[in-house]
């Protein structure tokens, strides 16, 4: 019988309008002062100061950090933690995609107490307590808001990860409103990053459980069913709920089945070259399935169902089906297709390869080993 933990945030909330009961969560975890946790473009969409004008109409001191930059640098997480120190915060709020949300969760912790974040990159090494964390995501994609993973840049073109229970929310709002906006490219690439995230939660190899596997199917059918209708309409809500929920579903997935070689490939593109996260894992992800194909081909197999639920015959032709359909996605969807189109040349292969050799937390997860070399010729064949 297999044992094992499964961990999730305390409470999630799906429903248009839901931020609108933002200020009810705040008050139940009794915070009379938010700092919220932003970027400048969900800014300048407009989104964030509705949000303030209705906490401070509902009575609460409110504060706003606006300066989250894609993939997080330590100083900016650093200075985010040091505005809810000095402004007295009793609840952190990020909203936005995956940066403000990792972001803001590591602000709420280094808040707390006197944790230092170079101490806790790695797994389970907080000690202590947080804020009371609410998250609310503008995207559909990192699954962030569920999730117990806050990834930062540290260094120039380096990343590191935070992981621990702790990280996870007192309350995660899903409110597709805040998603009709999105361009088509950022659904796009932020879809499949969430794809991304069930497909390595269901092939892991290490922690992968039924409450996992369940969630991932699910996530993965949501996802690819509703994927293009999201990108070509943008404003059909349906698609879009339907694309935050199969989002939220693969981040649960993954948070305790872990991800594996696509995004230990994809981190050194984004990290060097500042390729959107969810753009750079759908650049690898072709050739980091037919790397694993020799391992992973039943769970492959399976998976076929979700993505093209026609497909028959053998394991082995619905398998190559899954692969072809995912590896045509993003042309389909108008993303760039190959590692050459964002500027990565052949020089650049060596120095990606060993990055990539360095995300030893992800590279343990993978169904099949991959060695420098390895990594280096997926780097070619993605090229």
């Amino acid at each position: 019988m297999q044992t094992f933990a499964f961990h999730a945030a305390k409470s999630v909330i799906v429903a248009p309008g839901a931020v609108g009961q933002l200020a009810d969560h705040v008050r139940r975890l009794g915070a009379r002062h938010v700092l919220v946790v932003t970027d400048p473009g969900v800014a300048r969409a407009g989104l964030v100061e509705p949000v303030l004008a209705a906490l401070r109409d509902a009575g609460l001191a409110v504060s706003c950090f606006a300066d989250v930059e894609p993939e997080p640098p330590v100083e900016v997480v650093l200075r985010a933690a040091e505005q809810a120190r000095a402004s007295g915060a009793g609840c952190v709020v990020g909203f936005g995609g995956g940066s403000s949300l990792d972001a803001a969760k590591l602000a709420a912790l280094l808040a707390a107490g006197d944790t230092r974040l170079e101490d806790i990159y790695g797994v389970d090494k907080v000690r202590g307590a947080r804020l009371p964390l609410v998250l609310i995501p503008t995207t559909a994609g990192t699954g962030s808001e569920v999730t117990p993973i806050a990834i930062v840049t540290t260094g120039e073109n380096m990343k590191q990860g935070v992981v621990s229970p702790v990280l996870l929310p007192d309350v995660a709002l899903l409110d597709a409103d805040l998603t009709l906006g999105l361009p088509a490219h950022v659904t796009a690439a932020t879809g499949i990053d969430a794809m991304v995230h069930a497909i390595e939660a269901y092939t892991s190899k290490r922690l992968k459980n039924p409450l996992s596997d369940s969630l991932a199917r699910e996530a993965l059918r949501l996802l690819a069913a509703n994927i293009r209708r999201a990108c070509e309409m943008p404003s059909d809500r349906e698609a879009r709920q339907a694309m935050l929920v199969g989002a939220c579903m693969a981040g649960m997935a993954f948070a305790n089945a872990p991800v594996a070689a696509v995004h230990a490939l994809a981190y050194p593109v984004g990290a060097r070259f500042h390729v959107p996260h969810g753009l750079s894992n759908s650049l690898v992800l072709g050739p980091v399935l037919r790397f694993n194909l020799p391992v992973a081909l039943p769970l492959y197999a399976e998976l076929a169902q979700q993505v093209v639920p026609h497909a028959g015959g053998s394991p082995e032709a619905r398998a190559a089906a899954f692969i072809d359909t995912l590896e045509a996605l993003p042309a389909a969807l108008g993303l760039p297709a190959r590692l050459a189109d964002v500027g990565i040349a052949a020089k650049d292969i060596d120095l990606l390869a060993d990055d990539a050799m360095r995300q030893t937390r992800l590279l343990v997860n993978n169904p099949r080993e991959l060695s420098r070399d390895d990594a280096a010729a997926l780097y070619r064949q993605a090229l």
